[in-house]
């Protein structure tokens, strides 16, 4: 499923099973131009002031990865990237700078490719750290057990608004 909501913002559900689970209740949301581009510092206070507070800056692993305890917001702050949601049967997505994505604890992600000047910044909702699992053998039931024991987020850490179920 794929729709946009009356804040701008895309949600997609992502198909469940499989090696990367992804996260059967709680959509991906994806915000075209939510922070100014090139600004680490607005996308780092945005977050924050959601209670989202700002864990890296870097860019995204470029194989499968998810978190099956923790739910993940990155906000391209430089440059851009194409990005596969939700492992091989997932969505690719064309990210640039200002767009923020926001996964739910299960949703695999991996970089495809990048321009050269890509910084992306990541945020977690308190909790405990990031746990991360590729799809290898024993970690499907660990993540079937995870994922619903995850508290949903505080809210969308773009708009505060409360996070939606699909």
């Amino acid at each position: 499923m794929h729709d946009k909501r009356a804040d701008g913002a895309e949600r997609l559900m992502l198909p469940t099973g499989g090696e990367i689970p992804n996260n059967p209740r709680l959509p991906v949301l994806l915000h075209r131009a939510a922070v100014p581009p090139g600004d680490a510092a607005a996308a780092e206070a945005l977050f924050a002031g959601r209670g989202w507070p700002p864990a890296w800056r870097n860019g995204i692993y470029d194989f499968h990865h998810y978190h099956p305890n923790a739910h993940e917001a990155l906000a391209i702050a430089r440059g851009s990237v194409r990005v596969r949601l939700g492992g091989e049967a997932g969505v690719t997505l064309d990210l640039a700078a200002g767009d923020v994505v926001v996964l739910p604890a299960g949703t695999g992600h991996r970089n495809l490719g990048q321009s050269p000047d890509l910084l992306v910044v990541g945020a977690y909702p308190p909790g405990d750290p990031p746990e991360q699992y590729t799809g290898r053998p024993g970690e499907q039931l660990r993540a079937e057990r995870a994922i619903p024991a995850t508290p949903d987020p505080p809210c969308d850490p773009v708009t505060g608004a409360p996070y939606p179920h699909g």
